[in-house]
């Protein structure tokens, strides 16, 4: 991970996150990661929230959409896993991950050090394949708490589902449509979660004060970083 102090950035035409505005409730420790400022840590309760319920924003990671007719056959010629079923995803093996969106949309996203949907983003789509521009709001939800935020927020009960087939679940949460990809790390729930990025401040805040109550609350991405080395489950 590659960091700075925003102020050294400053000649630099920073991304925004959809979060930035958000009242945290606690202080964040600013650091500029692909080229957008995102919170390292909120002190140095990070870890013991992220053990209980934790939330952080991961919105500076690299993603593309594509959608189309032709969609699954180009992506698999450009070397990414067939996904033969809708709403399911697979890991890449640069860290990122791939997402089967319904019959015919997937979302292709990078993870710490791999540059799929970058490379994808300049290349040539074929015919009846378009692309996507994502400026999701995309959240990390972890801690043995999150469940239980979940059931306060959404419809659906994520508990009753096999992790093995790796789901992808399109809902609403806190009155907002989201896509949320359940998963564990470390023996405790860990879920991925994109948004409109419009809706950031408003989820954030939401999604954070539930998290609070739960004992948990905004964790900042160093320790994302940590449990993201984690093998998935």
């Amino acid at each position: 991970m590659s960091a700075a102090n925003p102020s050294s950035a400053a000649h630099v035409l920073l991304r925004t996150s959809p979060v930035r505005d958000a009242r945290h409730g606690a202080e964040p420790q600013w650091g500029v990661v692909e080229n957008m400022q995102i919170a390292e840590r909120f002190g140095a309760n990070d870890d013991a929230r992220a053990r209980s319920a934790g939330i952080a924003d991961v919105s500076h990671l690299s993603r593309m959409g594509f959608k189309g007719q032709g969609v699954a056959a180009w992506l698999a010629d450009q070397g990414l896993p067939l996904l033969r079923q809708p709403n399911t995803w697979a890991p890449l093996a640069s860290g990122g991950l791939i997402a089967r969106l319904g019959l015919t949309e997937y979302l292709i996203e990078d993870g710490l050090s791999g540059r799929a949907s970058a490379k994808l983003a300049h290349r040539e789509p074929a015919l009846r394949v378009y692309p996507v521009l994502r400026q999701d709001l995309a959240l990390v939800l972890c801690g043995e708490a999150i469940d239980e935020l979940l059931l306060q927020t959404c419809n659906v009960n994520f508990r009753a589902l096999d992790l093995a087939t790796r789901p992808v679940v399109l809902t609403s949460m806190a009155g907002v449509a989201v896509t949320v990809l359940p998963g564990e790390r470390l023996g405790r729930p860990y879920y991925r979660v994109w948004a409109d990025g419009t809706y950031g401040v408003y989820l954030w805040e939401t999604l954070g004060g539930i998290a609070a109550e739960l004992g948990g609350g905004p964790v900042g991405l160093a320790v994302i970083d940590e449990i993201d080395q984690a093998p998935s489950q």
